[in-house]
């Protein structure tokens, strides 16, 4: 029997709309509290820097996708331009992504569902998230491009709604009393620490940004389409990030009256629309959430179950699937029992867990884009510098100043992981006397 062939169907488009559907843009929400205090208030300086930072890694993930348009991101950038080892390494700092990124999903969720039902504790509602999400995907579950897409709209509409209503609020005399506020626009020399440490909080919002390169494949002309949809999605992300961050911030511009900040622009919503917001405005987040963790869970599961197949990890528990319901059980029950961390974590500091993982990618996909074009095919002549040099020098300096303002539990915790992964390494390597196996993405 003839296998099957990907069709390369998908337009610029759909896979902008893909991109923007992965990152959740209601995220902003989520996290918009614990910036607020890690910032000192200046919020939107978080996100501008963020959204600067990963301008420049998102043109050279576009640049190594024209180069390796296939699967595997940064994995597969890393391991063919650069090293295979260093590429399996580059492997593991995403599998902490992926593992990780479900308990971020549903801790944000529980803090607003806590704050709106203050009678049940937020560790009962991670446990439900975990348990609904994992009973879920173990019976199985097709999320198709139109779900994504009309959860998305849902969102937008919310973000629309609640940007209304503040604007309304601010201009008849709420928070700042007037649109342009000074406050904002001026940045103390005292606050650049914070803000940066915010900036490497406030990435969070951006991961998924590079998960349209999986969709090379299957997507028209994509040695051009990949590289614009990446840089689309990155600005028009970070453009709705700076824009709800700067209305929040006049609206609300102290915290004095919320009493959760973890769960803040809840409050807000209250405050500004009453009953009616914040209803909508739940709904549309946990929503958003519950869409992210079922997806971000099952990516989760499938990469297990790839490194278990592919004999990376053990064969026999992640490379299992069920009879019946055709899927990784024991990977997918795996990450419901990882998720139960988010018990004893902060959203400061599992969000800045997720981002060690993510500024090592980014840092070395700008890496692999100078080895790739200005070491090895010598493209170093006039204009070449700005693209193939300079531009992810950049891209590397911007990336590793988030990555030292990272939480310092973050920071410890994630170089134990990578620890683990390098020893792991020389023990499948036989301390590098044989290439590390091939990750399946």
């Amino acid at each position: 029997m003839e296998q099957g062939k990907l069709q390369q169907s998908l337009s610029l488009y759909q896979v902008i709309m893909f991109g923007l559907a992965y990152m959740a843009p209601m995220i902003v929400f989520g996290t918009y509290g614990t910036l607020f205090e890690t910032t000192n208030g200046f919020v939107p300086y978080a996100y501008l820097f963020a959204t600067i930072a990963m301008l420049f890694t998102a043109y050279s993930y576009g640049q190594m996708a024209k180069a390796f348009p296939s699967a595997g991101s940064a994995y597969t950038f890393v391991s063919k331009s650069m090293n295979r080892s260093l590429g399996f390494m580059i492997g593991w700092t995403i599998l902490l992504d992926y593992l990780f990124l479900p308990l971020v999903i549903w801790l944000i969720g529980a803090e607003y569902l806590s704050t709106a039902f203050p009678i049940v504790p937020n560790w009962c509602w991670i446990i439900i998230f975990i348990i609904v999400t994992t009973l879920i995907n173990i019976i199985g579950i097709n999320t198709t491009t139109t779900m994504n897409l009309l959860i998305m709209v849902f969102q937008i509409l919310v973000i629309a709604i609640f940007i209304i209503l503040c604007v309304w609020s601010v201009v008849h005399g709420m928070g700042e009393g007037h649109l342009v506020s000074k406050n904002v626009f001026v940045l103390p020399q005292s606050h650049i620490t914070p803000v940066l440490a915010g900036a490497s909080i406030a990435c969070y919002s951006f991961l998924g940004f590079d998960a349209v390169t999986t969709l090379a494949e299957e997507t028209k002309n994509p040695e051009k389409t990949i590289p614009r949809a990446i840089m689309l999605i990155t600005l028009i992300g970070g453009f709705l990030f700076i824009v709800v961050a700067y209305v929040l911030s006049i609206t609300i511009p102290n915290f004095d009256a919320i009493q959760n900040t973890e769960s803040a622009a809840f409050e807000i919503a209250k405050i500004v629309g009453g009953n009616f917001l914040s209803a909508l405005f739940l709904s549309g987040l946990i929503l958003a959430q519950f869409a992210s963790g079922l997806s971000a869970q099952t990516s989760g599961a499938r990469l297990l179950y790839a490194m278990g197949r592919d004999g990376v990890l053990n064969k026999k528990i992640f490379g299992f699937v069920g009879k019946r319901s055709q899927t990784p059980l024991f990977n997918l029950m795996f990450i419901g029992v990882v998720g139960l961390i988010g018990i004893l974590m902060s959203i400061s500091t599992s969000t800045s867990f997720i981002n060690f993982g993510a500024f090592i990618s980014f840092t070395f996909v700008n890496l692999a884009v100078i080895i790739h074009y200005f070491v090895r095919q010598r493209q170093r002549s006039g204009v070449k510098l700005i693209p193939y040099l300079i531009v992810p020098i950049i891209g590397v300096i911007l990336d590793v100043s988030l990555f030292v303002s990272l939480d310092k539990h973050a920071l410890i915790l994630g170089s134990l992981w990578t620890c683990v992964g390098f020893v792991y390494l020389l023990y499948i390597t036989k301390c590098f006397s044989k290439a590390p196996p091939s990750l399946s993405f």
